[in-house]
């Protein structure tokens, strides 16, 4: 069975991926529809196309596909709840591309 990667992004890396699965940690601005408006641990908004809402908390990650730059289709959701250090979650991200970590990651 093939393993299926799945890069921790945050909104300025998502241009990097478009295309590919994803998981982008974000904590929900709105719901409006079919879309969820959130924020990026960089401060920075994505829409979230979610055909059925699965989304509880304040705090998600959603695992998905970049369509295009700041717009991901949802795949599923991991409800995080209500409180998220955002600063600690960018650092992970950004070590996550950080090619002194590539062997980790």
């Amino acid at each position: 069975m093939a393993e299926i990667v799945s890069p921790r992004v945050n909104s300025a890396r998502l241009a990097d991926h478009v295309g590919q699965h994803v998981r982008l940690t974000c904590k929900v601005l709105r719901l409006t529809g079919s879309a969820a408006i959130v924020e990026a641990s960089d401060g920075g908004q994505v829409e979230v196309r979610v055909p059925i809402s699965p989304i509880k908390d304040v705090y998600i990650e959603v695992v998905g596909q970049v369509v295009e730059p700041g717009v991901v289709k949802l795949l599923n959701c991991i409800n995080l709840g209500d409180t998220l250090d955002m600063n600690i979650v960018d650092f992970v991200v950004e070590k996550w591309h950080s090619p002194q970590f590539s062997s980790m990651f």
